[in-house]
């Protein structure tokens, strides 16, 4: 079977015909030729209206680097015309269908270049086949502009807000879908203000009006917008945030009053973080013995690991009713501990009240959990590149891994 033969049945182009192939041998290596000419029976089509044309002249013969074979690079060779193009009233380049543009990628190639910039890095799919950066880079942002220009956005009910951290003292606000039946990400913006988050309800548009509930952290300027923003949705605050926050407090305690203890002879709370903050069922026989033990000592921060350990039970109550009273009850506890770092946590909570309450109005379900499993694969994403230094080459790169973005048909697929 020849090469022309498979040419013709995986990327046949009307109107244009596969002439010679030739292997060429150079420094670079070997390299396939692939002479490409037009049909005589069909006339070119302007590359700007699409309007067929008679033939106005010829420009000198291009390459175009198609998807190797055989790990051999394969490179289309054109001489395209200049077509009489009466709409556009002067000559024009005709329009290739193997391409894009200027550009020096078959579509195949730039599609085949995006698909593995999936798997690795930019720099390794660069070097696998003997690439730019750059080349792999246009690839990219070429298959995110098609992408983000045929996606829709009809149909969500459920988002999850929060903020990244992807370049010191730099912040990402991400939202994301968490419908079950689709977790992508849907918009990235930079900074994390009021403004940063009204950019994506702008995009999203009457859409918002079909939002069912929202998942968000306690960050006051997503709050405000949220508010204004989806009225009509239920706004969650998610269990994992006010965990952690009361983790902070916890570590906080305990760091403090071991530097006191050290200094008085006394190491009691060395090497104890974990053994804190875990949940007592992950904790080994070892540990547990040990807590037992600081549990026995009057310490502040075992006082801040006990109001920790009762928070829990928060979670398991199955009326909202119950769970607001049990909540009020451990917040007047905390601020009456003496302890600064819990009182400021429990004012915090107190502030945020109802929004947390609606986790027990939503059962459960809507939970940023999700959000921080997404944020942990964006993070991925950033240091499997070793972080990019440009945003937009970031966001290029997480849109394309994360955004679940719809792609063209082609006859065949390379990847």
């Amino acid at each position: 079977m020849q090469l022309q033969t498979i040419l013709n049945s995986i990327e046949k182009y009307k109107g244009f015909v596969y002439r010679r192939i030739k292997l060429e041998r150079g420094a670079e290596g070997k390299r396939l030729l692939v002479q490409i000419e037009p049909d005589k029976r069909c006339k070119g089509r302007c590359s700007r209206c699409e309007t067929p044309g008679s033939t106005y002249d010829t420009l000198p013969e291009r390459r175009y680097q198609f998807v190797p074979v055989w790990a051999i690079p394969v490179f289309f060779l054109y001489a395209a015309r200049r077509i009489a193009c009466q709409p556009c009233g002067k000559p024009v380049v005709e329009a290739v269908p193997w391409a894009l543009g200027k550009s020096p990628l078959t579509r195949a190639f730039a599609w085949f270049l995006a698909a593995w910039a999936k798997r690795m890095s930019w720099q390794e799919v660069a070097d696998a086949f003997k690439v730019s950066w750059d080349t792999v880079s246009g690839a990219v942002s070429m298959a995110v502009t098609y992408g983000l220009a045929h996606r829709k956005l009809a149909g969500i009910e459920t988002i999850g807000v929060d903020e990244v951290s992807w370049q010191r003292g730099k912040f990402l606000t991400v939202v994301y879908q968490l419908d079950e039946h689709c977790r992508r990400l849907l918009w990235l913006g930079e900074e994390r203000k009021e403004k940063t988050l009204h950019g994506f309800f702008d995009i999203l548009g009457a859409a918002a009006s079909k939002l069912r509930a929202v998942a968000s952290d306690m960050w006051t300027p997503f709050i405000n917008v949220l508010r204004d923003r989806a009225p009509g949705a239920l706004h969650v605050l998610d269990r994992f945030h006010i965990v952690a926050n009361v983790h902070k407090a916890v570590d906080r305690v305990r760091a403090a009053e071991a530097r006191t203890l050290a200094k008085e002879g006394r190491p009691v709370l060395k090497n104890s973080r974990w053994l804190l903050l875990k949940s007592k069922g992950k904790l080994s026989d070892t540990q547990g013995a040990r807590l037992a033990e600081l549990v026995k000592i009057n310490l502040k921060t075992v006082r801040a690991y006990l109001l920790k350990e009762d928070l829990r039970q928060f979670w398991d109550h199955f009326s909202w009713v119950k769970a607001s009273i049990f909540l009020a009850r451990w917040c007047r506890r905390a601020i009456a501990s003496r302890l600064p770092d819990m009182a400021r946590v429990a004012r915090t909570i107190q502030k945020h009240h109802p929004l947390i309450l609606n986790w027990f109005r939503a059962g459960g379900a809507i939970s940023s959990g999700a959000v921080e499993g997404l944020n942990n694969k964006l993070k991925l994403v950033l240091r499997r590149s070793y972080g990019f230094r440009s945003y937009d080459s970031a966001t290029t790169a997480l849109y394309h891994a994360m955004g679940k973005l719809p792609e063209p048909k082609f006859s065949h697929q390379f990847w």
